[in-house]
């Protein structure tokens, strides 16, 4: 898949993820994995350039905080800007996904 779409994607995945419950990368690079049926395989140096991103954006906000493990970990949650750019970009996705699958032949 294209670099830059798949950017745009998971931009939007990691806004779902966070949207359900604050997470820490490696959490969210599992879950991705999972949910995806390894479809979306990625690591630490595809993730944190868009994690970082969406904060510069003010997208999603981190802090540090122990994990159940007793581990110092950064966490991230999705804000209010946040929340409103994954209903704007699930709303794109949607009409995209059915326009393609319209020119495709594929049944709704």
């Amino acid at each position: 898949m294209d670099k830059k779409m798949m950017s745009i994607a998971t931009s939007m995945l990691l806004l779902k993820l966070l949207s359900e419950e604050d997470k820490y990368g490696y959490q969210m690079i599992r879950e991705l994995e999972e949910r995806s049926e390894k479809f979306f395989f990625m690591n630490e140096g595809t993730i944190y350039p868009i994690l970082h991103n969406l904060e510069k954006e003010g997208m999603i906000r981190s802090c540090s905080r122990i994990a159940e493990n007793g581990r110092r970990r950064k966490y991230y949650s999705i804000t209010e800007e946040g929340r409103a750019e994954l209903q704007k970009k699930q709303e794109e996705w949607t009409g995209y996904r059915k326009a393609v699958g319209k020119i495709l032949g594929e049944a709704e």
